[in-house]
């Protein structure tokens, strides 16, 4: 399948999202780079309470809309935007905290 300029097959095992940042560039530092900033976006999602969490990656990552999250939860939209932008900001001072210090949480990131 091709979406957004890069490959995936239905046959490739979890790590999607790193080979298509693999093959994105040459360059092994940049590769680094953005492997560590994934890690850290990874981990400051999941540091968040589950509900944020939730929503931000529903709103974000799978591309739903906020009355969709809300008819979804049985709660009012204004409800979803808040929960939303609370858990953004609590990633931010996450990324502001550990962005200079690479993720313990996930496999991958030990090598880092």
């Amino acid at each position: 399948m091709y979406r957004n300029k890069a490959h995936y097959s239905l046959d490739v095992d979890d790590g999607i999202e790193m080979s298509a940042v693999i093959h994105s560039t040459d360059n092994p530092e940049t590769i680094i780079e953005i492997m560590e900033r994934h890690c850290i976006l990874c981990c400051s999602l999941n540091s968040l309470p589950e509900i944020q969490g939730r929503r931000i990656e529903a709103y974000y990552l799978l591309g739903k809309s906020k009355k969709e999250i809300a008819v979804a939860e049985d709660v009012s939209v204004s409800s979803v935007n808040e929960s939303i932008k609370r858990g953004l900001e609590s990633m931010k001072k996450y990324f502001k905290k550990f962005s200079k210090q690479p993720c313990k949480m996930h496999d991958f990131c030990q090598g880092i």
